[in-house]
């Protein structure tokens, strides 16, 4: 996305809105900011709040599938993209049922070509200035501001990224965050990653000489 075409985007950001907006940021992957957030669509649901699903990513965890369950799910749209059909969020259809709150995960995820926008906090965008509010999550790499960081580490350049001005904005901020342990127990479990991946990372770091601890 062009800076101009950003800063028109963050423009109507700062002009009045009515939905609110809670944002889970994680500081890695398997942290459970889904997970948190299907809990508090059902805490909610049990207070009488209008919740529904819009969009989110379990990954194939069990835990956080089931945690689906009860829950109205929006349709996804179905869009066919290079001979393959692809799911996304279909900001139409919550516009049309205008639920109080709606669940709509991968915050920096960047919508098909041909999508009305080209990123999804954008989609959030369109929903907020509906008077729908939203929760959202997003892991802490994709946060424009710290790309620079990620890199220097890392070597590795995120793509996909949210503007700062998205935390900025939020009326909410939730960190979560777990323990090097924590998120190593999660992963042996299969709470992250399938048995097979699991296996495979596993595999990579005994060839490298490292030990079963170095996951």
């Amino acid at each position: 996305m062009g800076e101009l075409e950003a800063n028109k985007w963050l423009e109507k950001i700062q002009q009045p809105r009515k939905g609110k907006l809670k944002i889970y940021i994680g500081m890695s992957a398997g942290v459970g900011k889904t997970y948190r957030m299907l809990q508090e669509a059902h805490n909610l649901l049990r207070n009488g709040v209008d919740v529904k699903i819009g969009y989110v990513e379990t990954h194939s965890r069990k835990e956080t599938e089931a945690l689906t369950e009860g829950l109205t799910i929006v349709p996804r749209r179905k869009v066919f993209y290079k001979g393959k059909q692809l799911d996304e969020l279909d900001v139409q259809a919550i516009l049309l049922l205008n639920p109080q709150i709606v669940i709509v995960d991968e915050l920096a995820h960047t919508n098909i070509p041909g999508s009305k926008n080209e990123k999804r906090w954008q989609d959030v965008m369109d929903i907020l200035e509906a008077g729908i509010d939203v929760i959202s999550a997003v892991n802490i790499q994709h946060i424009e501001s710290i790309n620079d960081d990620v890199k220097a580490i890392t070597g590795v350049e995120v793509k996909e990224r949210v503007p700062d001005k998205m935390l900025q904005l939020a009326d909410e901020v939730v960190n979560i965050d777990l323990t090097a342990d924590e998120l190593i127990t999660r992963l042996k479990e299969g709470k992250i990653y399938d048995s097979n991946k699991v296996q495979a990372l596993q595999h990579r770091s005994g060839r490298a000489g490292g030990t079963e601890g170095g996951l």
